[in-house]
């Protein structure tokens, strides 16, 4: 298994020649970090901030141009961490310009953060550079989406959840309710709906609670 890994790994680094500009993007909800190096982890020009929307992608675009065409390089290659869903809008639209994106691990780039400097300091340009590195290194993974079919089924199923849980509290609460206001309810009525085993006992009102 650890050699199949490791192969796998090998061709993850092979895919990085020396004609790549290698990205590591620090994600955040409004504004983004970028760094880039080169196949040797070499930091190339000055970091660059641009916001999360297309006149900021736009400007990300004109960063990689100018790099390609000052270090005489022909690919690109754009890493970065997926964190929660702020990192949609620029993947999405890196595929869409035919960029190849792909994600790191968010514990590997907090392991790795002493690699550049011997400190664990953080910082949105050292984040942007470490996640470089560990693409350079081999250790990402390539953004695939899934069809539009599988992401609505996906939402549905996760509404679904969501709609459950809360019914299965609004019955335990129920219950909860007959049991301390009217507990002879149970065997003058059989139209109470069974009560349901939750994981989660906070879940439930004390009495002092109102309910809205």
């Amino acid at each position: 298994m650890k050699f199949k890994a490791q192969d796998k790994q090998n061709q993850l680094i092979e895919n990085i020649t020396v004609s790549h500009l290698v990205i590591g993007v620090d994600i955040a909800q409004e504004v983004h970090v970028a760094r880039a190096v080169s196949f040797r982890g070499i930091a190339l020009g000055a970091p660059l901030e641009f916001e999360n929307h297309r006149e900021g992608f736009r400007l990300f675009e004109r960063w990689v141009q100018d790099l390609l065409k000052t270090h005489n390089m022909s690919s690109i290659i754009v890493g970065m961490e997926p964190t929660g869903h702020y990192w949609f809008s620029l993947a999405r639209w890196l595929v869409e310009q035919g960029i190849e994106a792909v994600l790191v691990n968010p514990h590997l780039v907090k392991k790795n953060k002493e690699n550049r400097d011997n400190t664990p300091s953080k910082s949105d340009r050292k984040d942007a550079l470490v996640i470089a590195d560990m693409i350079k290194n081999g250790y990402y993974s390539p953004v695939r989406f899934h069809p539009e079919a599988y992401e609505e089924l996906r939402i549905l199923m996760a509404n679904r959840e969501t709609v459950t849980k809360r019914l299965n509290s609004a019955v335990n609460q129920i219950h909860r309710w007959v049991d301390i206001v009217f507990p002879e309810l149970r065997e003058s009525s059989k139209s109470l709906p069974a009560p349901v085993q939750s994981q989660h006992s906070d879940s439930f009102l004390c009495p002092a609670t109102s309910v809205n």
